[in-house]
């Protein structure tokens, strides 16, 4: 299945039917599932109840056209997003890094920060740069804390694009990754079982048409089951939580204007575009602390 969160801050949840319509399935929901959260949260928290009635509206078609909504990143509201620091080797290089992630562990980005399909990027300043880093992410399908490697798929209800827009600099991670719209998210979640093996999942990124960054996740220094085994030792995850998997090389700088499209085979292809209206200029000088190789290297 794949469910797509849409409305005011992710209110309504809908599925994308085999007819290529979009089915609203808010309906669904029982009323004893925490009105307060985003639809598609709720949808996760209650999946094994739904889960026939959402099949029946993925056969039945007849919703409305998909490019007809303005779409909301799939999860609108996760507790958390927590993303993989240097998780393939190329990156690692690429990066100048001296460590990966079984040194840095991961790190948190507000959720404040999730747009979906079609949204704009906007660059908070006008003296630093800004990279792309497609990634894929996983959502946690029931609560998880000491979760077993061998026993993680079972906490995993599904797989999504995600966007990992990054500002250089030497200001801590989770600041310069968490700017509202640096997590373009979507556009759809899909569930588990459709996916399959991940073994054989490329990831494709391109700017302004142009490639630069293609991989396969099987390259992932950590696996999506060493992650969850990790991030649940470190804190509990509940469902709707977002955990990204790390980005291979080929980040590059963004501008004004520019279209970003990443593709993941069997997972989905999200599209958004990028703008500085309203740039000001950095209160930090973070600035300073670039590696050397991005100034040369990777310029656009």
């Amino acid at each position: 299945m794949r469910l797509v969160s849409f409305g005011d801050g992710g209110s309504r949840a809908g599925i994308v039917c085999r007819d290529g319509t979009i089915s609203d399935v808010t309906d669904l929901i029982p009323s004893d599932l925490a009105p307060g959260k985003g639809a598609l949260r709720r949808i996760i928290q209650g999946y094994d109840g739904l889960r026939d009635q959402l099949s029946e509206r993925e056969r039945s078609g007849g919703g409305v056209a998909f490019d007809s909504l303005v779409l909301s990143a799939p999860v609108s509201d996760p507790t958390k997003i927590v993303a993989a620091p240097v998780n393939y080797i190329d990156h690692m290089e690429e990066m100048q890094q001296l460590s990966h992630i079984d040194s840095l562990g991961v790190f948190l980005k507000a959720p404040s920060s999730l747009i979906g399909e079609g949204g704009t990027v906007r660059l908070p300043y006008s003296n630093r740069r800004f990279d792309q880093e497609g990634e894929l992410c996983f959502v946690i399908g029931k609560q998880a804390r000491n979760v077993k490697v061998e026993e993680a798929d079972e906490y995993i209800f599904g797989y999504s694009v995600l966007l990992d827009i990054t500002m250089r600099g030497g200001e801590d991670r989770s600041t310069r990754k968490s700017f509202d719209t640096f997590t373009p998210m979507g556009p759809w979640v899909i569930t588990s079982d459709e996916v399959g093996s991940l073994d054989d999942l490329e990831l494709r990124c391109w700017v302004n048409g142009s490639l630069r960054q293609d991989a396969r996740v099987s390259d992932l220094i950590w696996g999506v089951p060493e992650l969850v085994a990790y991030v649940s030792s470190v804190m509990t995850l509940f469902p709707g939580d977002v955990i990204s998997t790390g980005t291979p090389k080929g980040v590059g700088q963004l501008a004004d204007g520019d279209k970003i499209v990443v593709e993941i085979s069997r997972v989905g292809r999200l599209s958004v575009s990028v703008s500085d209206l309203g740039a000001t200029f950095s209160v930090t000088r973070g600035g300073s602390s670039v590696p050397n190789q991005l100034s040369s290297q990777q310029s656009g």
